[in-house]
């Protein structure tokens, strides 16, 4: 078929990308990544770490999902110190979601438990209040959003946009922008780069997440625009 000029170009975009895609599915067990989380100007504002695991027990023998980010940042006079886990099923429907931040003196820790069956998702803050919010069957916190993603890109696929939980709810929107050559550790890798578009109850954001191009679809650069410039987050050596 001879398709108009106009649409050549999206068309052998999207083929490239999708015949590159791996047909395994990744594991997620035991991953353990370190980031360098850096300033627009590439001096380092501090580090972040991922890790994922997966555990059974006797009384249910289907796989759990365990899911953990660490970010320790900061400038003299005010720190980010941010822990967030989360738990979910094999296929990837959150059971559980914690996030314990502080930022400079203010600091937030609350934790969500997800009702598949009644539809809910119940949030509690340590020494605040209780609210219920309405989900999906299979909804999901932002950690277990992350692996969902590499799951289904090691597969050819771009998640659909859906809301995502992250304490208020999240509207997220994925875009293929290509593949491209990055410099990461000052060596040239081949990564794909998604655009993420998520919007809030107060306001929204756009930014790049490149991945590799490796069986588990490695997270190996963020780039957030701020007010004071383009900040990122590296995987490390």
């Amino acid at each position: 078929m001879n398709y108009p000029r106009v649409f050549r170009g999206p068309l052998l975009l999207f083929a490239a990308w999708a015949m590159a895609a791996p047909t395994s599915a990744p594991a997620f067990e035991n991953e353990h990544l370190r980031y360098n989380i850096n300033w627009p100007s590439g001096l380092s504002l501090g580090e972040a770490q991922l890790s994922a695991a997966s555990s059974k027990s006797a009384d249910d023998p289907s796989p759990r999902l365990h899911f953990s980010f660490d970010i320790d940042a900061g400038i003299p006079g005010f720190t980010v110190t941010d822990r967030y886990r989360s738990q979910a099923v094999d296929d990837f429907c959150s059971t559980e979601f914690q996030r314990t931040v502080k930022h400079g003196a203010k600091t937030i820790d609350e934790k969500m438990t997800f009702d598949a069956h009644e539809g809910k998702v119940t949030r509690e803050t340590v020494g605040g209040g209780r609210t219920e919010l309405s989900a999906p069957a299979c909804a999901k916190d932002a950690l277990t959003f992350l692996y969902y993603v590499r799951h289904e890109l090691s597969q050819g696929r771009i998640p659909p946009s859906q809301t995502i939980f992250f304490g208020p709810q999240y509207e997220v929107h994925l875009e293929f922008a290509g593949t491209q050559t990055i410099q990461i550790a000052e060596k040239p890798v081949e990564a794909d780069r998604i655009t993420a578009s998520v919007k809030g109850p107060v306001a929204g954001i756009t930014f790049d997440i490149f991945f590799l191009k490796d069986r588990a679809r490695t997270p190996v650069l963020v780039r957030v625009p701020l007010s004071l410039g383009t900040f990122s987050m590296e995987l490390a050596e």
